[in-house]
Parts: structure tokens; C-alpha cells; sequence
């Protein structure tokens, strides 16, 4: 049996705590299974799937908000430790950070490959010169191009999508006009028409 069969079998058996909102185990639940169902699953395999399924970030968020563990039938089991609380709190700020980093660093390759792509379709320079300005080797050169022009009419495609003007703002609305405001500004009146001050 796989983990990923192993969670389907658990969420079948156990769903007051495996299927659902992720819930934080009762500590040792691994002898609790294997008391509540005898030889269905293995030490290693149990294992596995719990190291798995208490690494998820889903997990370390319930983990991160919980007061309290569960046991198998999905009753309170004890609390969770401000300890535990911490960790998961620690845990999970670091991976935010590590993904954030991981996408400054997608957009950074995206702007230099468009910067490639752009001085490519300008440059004077044999290609040969041009891969040894830009410090890229001949070979990758038009995997990258092709790259940089892929993400081009991707971005291209999105700009279309996105409606002008500020998101929530009707076509026909002013930048400083409210959603509820049908008078015309100030500049729009006609000469010698003043305001009415009733309303």
C-alpha cells in the first residue's frame, strides 16, 4: 500500500479525523490505529504517511490556530502545547519566506529573459558576440528566446484581460467619481449653471 492509498483508507476508517478540516493528531495516534485496526497497516508504512501528513502546510496551519489535539473518532485529546503552537508558527513563517524568495526570484529570470529577448531583436552584434556579451552560451541561447517569447504573449494575453481603470470602476465612471454620484464634476456644468445646494 501506497501513503496516498493509506490516507484513503484511514479517511475511510477514521473520518471524524482524517477527512475534513485538517485537525491536529492526538500524540501517539500511531498505537491508536494500529489498536483500532489491526494488521491493516505497517509500522513503515503509518510512518511514512504521518511524517507526510503532519509536514503539510495545511497541517502546521491547523496547528498554528488549534488549542486542542484529536483522537480517532474526533474528540478532543489533550492540548496542544504552546510549544507545539510556536514551531508550527515558526515553521510556517519560513517556508513563506523561502516561497517568496523562490518567486522574486521567477520574476528576476522572466525580466532577464525579456531584457535578452528585447537586446536580441536590436542588437548589431554577431550572435556570437552577443552570446558573449550576455555571458550566455550558444547553445541555450534560443531555448531562452523561445522562453522570453512564450512569456511575452502570456503577459500580453493578461494585460488584454484586465479591464482599464481601477479594479470595482465602471467604464463609464469618473477616477473620482462615486459608484452613487450620477452629477456631472464641476467643469462639466454649463457655463452660469450653478450647483443645486438642496441636494
Amino acid at each position: 500500500m501506497s501513503p496516498a492509498a493509506c490516507a484513503q483508507a484511514l479517511k475511510a476508517q477514521f473520518p471524524a479525523l482524517f477527512d475534513g478540516p485538517v485537525k491536529p493528531l492526538k500524540l501517539r495516534i500511531q498505537a491508536d490505529i494500529q489498536e483500532r485496526a489491526p494488521g491493516q497497516f505497517t509500522k513503515q508504512l503509518l510512518s511514512a504517511f504521518l511524517r507526510r501528513y503532519t509536514g503539510g502546510t495545511a497541517y502546521l496551519i491547523a496547528l498554528s490556530k488549534a488549542k486542542h489535539r484529536f483522537d480517532l473518532d474526533g474528540q478532543p485529546a489533550g492540548e496542544l502545547t504552546d510549544e507545539h503552537r510556536e514551531a508550527a508558527i515558526t515553521e510556517l513563517a519560513r517556508r513563506r519566506s523561502l516561497n517568496d524568495e523562490r518567486r522574486e526570484l521567477e520574476l528576476q529570470q522572466r525580466r532577464n529573459r525579456a531584457g535578452l529577448l528585447h537586446d536580441f531583436q536590436i542588437t548589431t552584434l554577431t550572435r556570437a558576440n552577443f552570446c558573449a556579451l550576455k555571458g550566455v552560451a550558444d547553445e541555450e541561447l534560443d531555448g531562452l528566446l523561445e522562453i522570453a517569447r512564450q512569456e511575452a504573449i502570456e503577459d500580453q494575453a493578461r494585460r488584454a484581460q484586465r479591464p482599464e481603470g481601477r479594479p470595482g470602476q465602471r467604464p463609464d465612471q469618473r477616477p473620482n467619481q462615486r459608484p452613487g454620484d450620477r452629477r456631472p464634476p464641476r467643469g462639466d456644468r454649463p457655463r452660469g449653471q450653478r450647483a443645486d445646494k438642496s441636494s
